[in-house]
């Protein structure tokens, strides 16, 4: 425990807090006997001054009370912890009644005949009751964490029993049943680790984790089609090395989850973050630009080892056989020119410290500056590289050819086709994988390196997969569930691709210093969560097809939102009703997205249907702001606007109507979700075709209204309308933490595609 509650960073020193929630329920604790204990010890108090202790003691004893009765209802669901936890909420409610006690100073300033026992009378037993209270208070807060990462833990060991069961069944109904039993073993797991990857401050892990899922969500639908292809043809040689495969990956993810919750160390965690750009251009601008503050802090040969480090890490970019031999030369431009700057600078310090300077000379100064200059175009050199790469890549794979032709070549029965889009197909991972690792050194960002070890090493493995589920088809052209396999591996294969689009476009943010905060999520057990319920909630498995739909459907949504807000961000009228009714609508559909992945905001299909009424309803408003901007343009363009308009309408209404339909049962609900988003997809595909033509009108009739209207005509226009910042909407989008859902309130039907 921290020697002194007084102060947060105090309080901080003696303890590593490692979850939101932890941190959230401690720190107005903290603050409130902080202004207990520092209250100013003057001979007289004022009435205000009494009042105002009173009522924080109060406020204390009270919140702690609260606090106790859960910690114990959590211990009675608990037994193995209940004498601790039971111990701890005693000490906890101990203190809190003495910290009631000793601000009950009452409307009157006690005096010292009086008998009584105050703050003010005994500081010392107020300082011994806060500690008290906070160490029994964080007892109680650990033990809480204890229990959801052992309910982790059981969680991810079921798993494995039922995954090894699946490995060795040997019948298609002994399959269907195991199977049956692994899906609503992975939603608990699922709800337990979504819960945990949102309470984790580390945001390292937070990504490890999100990465971890990520596998295990797609992972799930593999193994289910390479199982039952191995199945059908046990004899298959490439098969069984796909299903081995998926089998071996699934392992890899639930150990690394594992990994992540008990802060175990692993390999992989030491292999990531090591040597990447940008961090290594922060950390040797950050030691040059330190010698403004100390010329004697380092020794000039270090300065000029790191930067030579960091150009070794270039040879990434300038040996890669994808590199034009322009960007090579400018590369290579870039890194001689910060030598040069760096070695003058050297040469200026060192005679500053043969004088012994206090401070940097002028010509250190230049050259300080020169040096960070260098390295920064180097940094916004290897950035453009690595993002042109990047995005002419996913154009190229967009079409998908090697696919198509392998689908094609393996229901043919032709081997040799296959092995040659095969290697087509491994070229193109090859691309992928080193267009990752470029992405890696200048993402900019420790969660977005790791994501893009994630990529890297998802193209890296489902290439050769894709490969085995080919050969396997073209060995057995006429098998309908080899056909299956392979589609369910390309289409992971795609959605890999629309995740890299996605992370080529937070890499840019990050880059231009855009971004958003997320909004925390807290997860500790709750009396009745996490435990028993989850073992008696029923969960229905969806079928592939429905799978694959609902995944298809929230990238969509995902993918024209980021549209959206790219086109919304061209306007120069920032505040135009037409922008924000959009980034609202962006947003919004944004939220469904996230649904679809078991995270965010909306925890139940109620919310979604909510969320859908809502969304209708400001595209409706969006109706509205279209048809007073069609008032002033011309016939042709106007019937644009309107023809749009209608459809937008249609769309809303149809969504408004559709999410006030009541449904019963599985398939209902799943068909209204589907619904749901589908005409959201709908709409926003409308807003983004309309954006950017009104965009272009305004603009038009903006340049005429300034050249032909009066001052006194453009300024009732511009006041007719109210402003109002859209700070709002993209806070919502931008804050979305990952929350999963709790399994007896969400759609039964949804269990799968909650294992992200």
């Amino acid at each position: 425990m921290a020697s002194s509650p007084c102060g947060n960073s105090n309080f901080d020193s003696g303890l590593e807090i490692k979850t939101r929630s932890v941190e959230q329920t401690l720190i107005p604790l903290v603050s409130q006997i902080t202004t207990l204990i520092n209250h100013k010890d003057k001979p007289k108090k004022s009435e205000r001054t009494l009042a105002a202790i009173h009522r924080v003691g109060q406020a204390v004893s009270v919140a702690v009370g609260r606090f106790v009765a859960v910690g114990e209802a959590i211990a009675t669901e608990n037994q193995e912890l209940k004498d601790e936890m039971g111990q701890a909420c005693f000490e906890a409610r101990r203190a809190g009644d003495a910290i009631a006690q000793l601000t009950d100073v009452g409307s009157a300033v006690p005096s010292q005949s009086d008998g009584r026992v105050t703050v003010f009378s005994d500081r010392t037993g107020m300082v011994k009751a806060a500690r008290l209270l906070l160490s029994s208070v964080t007892k109680v807060l650990v033990l809480a964490d204890r229990i959801v990462i052992k309910q982790i833990i059981t969680s991810r060991n079921k798993v494995l029993v039922t995954l090894d069961h699946l490995e060795r069944v040997s019948t298609f109904q002994e399959f269907v049943q195991i199977f049956s039993q692994f899906g609503n073993e992975m939603v608990e797991f699922a709800h337990l680790t979504g819960d945990r990857q949102n309470d984790l401050k580390d945001e390292k892990k937070k990504a490890r984790m999100a990465a971890a899922r990520a596998v295990l969500e797609k992972c799930t639908m593999m193994l289910l089609t390479a199982s039952k292809t191995c199945l059908r043809h046990p004899d298959c040689e490439s098969a069984r090395i796909n299903k081995d495969a998926v089998f071996h990956r699934m392992r890899c993810a639930l150990e690394q989850v594992i990994e992540i919750v008990t802060e175990a160390r692993s390999c992989g965690e030491n292999k990531i973050l090591t040597a990447s750009i940008y961090n290594g251009i922060k950390d040797f601008k950050s030691s040059v630009e330190c010698l403004r503050e100390n010329l004697y802090s380092l020794a000039p040969q270090s300065v000029a080892g790191q930067l030579e480090a960091l150009v070794e890490r270039t040879e990434d970019f300038t040996d890669s056989a994808y590199t034009s031999h322009e960007q090579r030369q400018a590369i290579l431009g870039l890194c001689q020119l910060a030598r040069q700057d760096t070695q003058q600078l050297v040469h200026a310090w060192v005679e500053a410290q043969s004088v012994h300077a206090k401070e940097p000379t002028e010509d250190m100064e230049v050259s300080i500056l020169k040096t960070c200059q260098n390295v920064n175009d180097l940094r916004r050199e290897l950035h453009k590289v690595a993002v042109g790469r990047a995005s002419d890549l996913l154009k190229v794979h967009g079409e998908q050819l090697p696919l198509r032709a392998l689908k094609a070549a393996g229901a043919e029965g032709n081997l040799e086709a296959v092995a040659e889009y095969s290697r087509t197909l491994t070229e193109q991972k090859e691309q992928l994988v080193e267009t990752c690792r470029l992405l890696c050194h200048v993402s900019g960002t420790e969660p977005l390196e790791i994501t893009c070890i994630h990529a890297e090493e998802t193209f890296h493995v489902i290439g050769p997969q894709i490969i085995s589920a080919a050969q396997t088809l073209a060995l057995h052209p006429s098998s309908k569930i080899a056909k299956e396999n392979l589609e369910v591996f390309c289409e992971a294969w795609e959605s890999q691709l629309c995740d890299m689009a996605l992370l080529l476009r937070e890499i840019n943010d990050v880059f231009e210093g855009r971004r958003g905060d997320k909004r925390p999520y807290l997860s500790l057990p709750r009396p009745g969560k996490h435990s028993a319920n989850l073992k008696t909630a029923k969960a229905v498995k969806l079928d592939a097809e429905e799978q694959t739909s609902m995944a298809k459907l929230g990238l969509e949504l995902r993918l024209l939102s980021s549209d959206v807000d790219t086109e919304v961000e061209k306007w120069e009228e920032q505040e135009h009703d037409i922008v924000r009714q959009s980034q609202s609508l962006a947003s919004m559909a944004y939220n469904m997205y996230l649904f679809t992945r078991g995270e965010g905001l909306l925890k139940t299909t109620l919310d979604l249907f909510h969320q859908a009424e809502v969304l209708s309803e400001e595209g409706l408003q969006l109706c509205s702001s279209l048809r007073t901007f069609s008032a002033q343009l011309v016939d042709e363009e106007k019937s644009v606007v309107m023809t749009e308009m209608e459809k937008l309408v249609a769309l809303c209404q149809q969504l408004q109507m559709g999410a006030k339909t009541p449904v019963q049962g599985k398939t209902a609900t799943f068909q209204k979700v589907d619904s749901s988003i589908q005409t959201t997809r709908s709409i926003l595909t409308v807003v983004l075709s309309l954006l950017p033509f009104c965009n272009k009108l305004n603009k038009k009739y903006k340049s005429e209204r300034t050249s032909l209207s009066s001052p006194q005509d453009w300024r009732e226009r511009q006041d007719s309308s109210t402003p109002v910042k859209e700070e709002g909407a993209l806070n919502s989008k931008n804050s979305n933490g990952f929350g999963v859902k709790s399994l007896e309130q969400h759609m039964a039907g949804l269990n799968l595609l909650e294992s992200k």
